[in-house]
This record gives C-alpha cells, structure tokens and sequence, in this order.
C-alpha cells in the first residue's frame, strides 16, 4: 500500500491529515506528524501536501552513514531503525522533496509509514493509499 496525494487543488489546508498523523503516535498537535500541509504562496495559489513517495531508489538510504534506513519491502520507500539512527539529518538534507521531517524531542526523522491513518481524516480526498502494482518496485 501507498499513499498518494490526489490533488492538491482541493486542499483547503486544514491539516486534519497533520493532526492525525501526530495523534496516531500519542502526540497532540502537529509536531510529530510524517506529513505537512503548506502554503504555496497564499490562499489564492493553494496548499503543497509534502509526504514521502516511497521512492523505488531512495536517495536518503544511500546517504544514511549507519545504515538505519531500511527499504520497505513492499510499497517502496523506507522505515527508520531507531537504534542505528545517530540523528545526523544527511537523510532529511539528501530528499529531494523534502519529505524527511524531523523529530527535534528524539533527534530522529519522521518518514511516513504509509498506513493510511490520515487518509480518513482529509475531508475532500487530497491523499488516498492505494494498493501497489505488481512490478512497481522494478
């Protein structure tokens, strides 16, 4: 499964899909969420949805100096080894959409996971998980 943004022109901003995000791993408010809603510009030009693609040839494996990045089996993109991470951001520095956020409390990145949770939370269907082609990782 994959989650994918559907169109950012009916996002409103709301960051419904932030605050659950952070509510599923015990936080309130938007600190910890692994998907952020911002401005492109002002109302009038709309909202940007930044979460992670699930690159099937991840830049920020490649830079992570302690190997605690793992590529996800299925679905592509990458799942954080917390007892490898030594917090060096290289892999937030290395996504070429900024879609590696940072945990400033643990000094760990926050990938999303692809689980889906916010997807219930967006009230216009900007983000959806979908299930994966077959040979999408080739």
């Amino acid at each position: 499964m994959r989650l994918s943004v559907i169109d950012t022109e009916l996002c409103i901003g709301c960051q419904g899909c932030m605050f659950a995000c952070s509510r599923k791993f015990g936080k309130a408010g938007l600190a910890i969420s692994h998907i952020r809603v911002r401005s492109d510009g002002g109302m009038e030009k709309g909202f940007v949805v930044i979460v992670c693609r699930a690159c099937n040839n991840p830049a920020c494996i490649k830079v992570c100096p302690s190997n605690a990045l793992i590529r996800r089996r299925k679905g592509g993109g990458v799942r954080v080894d917390i007892e490898k991470c030594i917090g060096c951001k290289k892999c937030q520095n290395a996504c070429i959409i900024g879609a590696i956020l940072w945990d400033e409390e643990k000094k760990l990145p926050l990938i999303c996971k692809h689980c889906g949770y916010c997807v219930s939370f967006c009230p216009y269907g900007v983000i959806s998980l979908e299930r994966e082609e077959k040979n999408a990782l080739r």
